[in-house]
């Protein structure tokens, strides 16, 4: 696969997109960004942002302290990725009701086929 197929793989994924927008507000710990995602468990958490991070857009700093404090940032290429993930995100949002009205009548016309 091209490498830029793969990263755009990376940022595009469902739980690439939910990480870099929630991180565009502000950094967050890992338990406080898993719930704000939600619906995702802590594996699948961990290789995206270990995946992110390894692509440059995500930023782990692990301060050493007890009990450990790791939070979780972007980059400025992150950031930059983020804002363009955010703007179709928002576009997905407001087209939903155009999109849900092709789909009806698709389904339509498949069932006056059937």
């Amino acid at each position: 696969m091209c490498p830029y197929r793969l990263v755009l793989e990376h940022v595009t994924s469902r739980w690439g997109v939910l990480v870099l927008i929630q991180l565009l507000d502000r950094p967050h710990r890992f338990s406080e960004l898993r719930r704000a995602i939600g619906r995702v468990s802590e594996k699948m958490l961990t290789q995206t942002l270990q995946t992110l991070e390894r692509d440059g857009l995500v930023h782990r700093d692990a301060k050493p302290v007890i009990p450990p404090r790791v939070d979780y940032s972007l980059t400025g290429l992150g950031r930059e990725a983020a804002e363009q993930v955010r703007a179709l995100a928002e576009w997905t949002q407001e087209r939903m009701a155009a999109v849900q009205q092709a789909r009806e009548r698709y389904d339509a016309a498949r069932a006056s086929v059937s």
